[in-house]
């Protein structure tokens, strides 16, 4: 088998098999669906061009979030949305069968109260399943500051959901 048919291979695999968790990410992101479209064409492209920089399988996931992560700042640097609050249904985001139960509701307004900085890992968490390791690697941050955020995270939704019961 030649060298470019194993890279071709490779990407295909890479693309089935993370292309609905990048979608996600993407969409969490940038709460536009055609534009985390253009997204993940995007990042797509560039583990395409870069795809001989990954050196193990086992970080590909982590690698390609980081990318799709780059690639945002990137696009949002180029470009400058009219800004336009929309209250994305997180908890579909996961599950196609949109649940409209009380509970579900309640976790998504707990998720809205939380900072970005504690719901980007929660999210990379719990959606894509990275690791706190690899959480670190994308956001830019030490594995223990990932830790930290995450428990942080999961104390507020509890706290929230809680005093949602009492």
């Amino acid at each position: 088998m030649g060298q470019v048919k194993r890279k071709e291979l490779d990407y295909e695999r890479l693309v089935l098999v993370y292309s609905d968790e990048l979608f996600r990410y993407s969409l969490w992101l940038c709460r536009d669906k055609s534009m985390a479209e253009d997204l993940v064409q995007e990042t797509c492209l560039r583990a395409w061009k870069s795809l001989d920089k990954l050196k193990e399988n086992s970080s590909s996931k982590a690698w390609l979030m980081t990318i799709l992560r780059n690639e945002h700042a990137r696009q949002y640097a180029r470009y400058r949305p009219e800004m336009v609050d929309l209250d994305l249904d997180l908890v579909s985001l996961k599950d196609t069968d949109n649940d409209t139960s009380s509970e579900a509701f309640a976790l998504k307004m707990a998720l809205n109260e939380l900072a970005d900085e504690y719901k980007e890992p929660l999210l990379l968490q719990v959606i894509c399943g990275l690791s706190c390791e690899e959480i670190g690697r994308v956001c830019n941050i030490t594995k223990g500051a990932a830790m930290t955020r995450l428990f942080r995270a999961k104390k507020k939704l509890r706290d929230v959901l809680q005093a949602e019961e009492g």
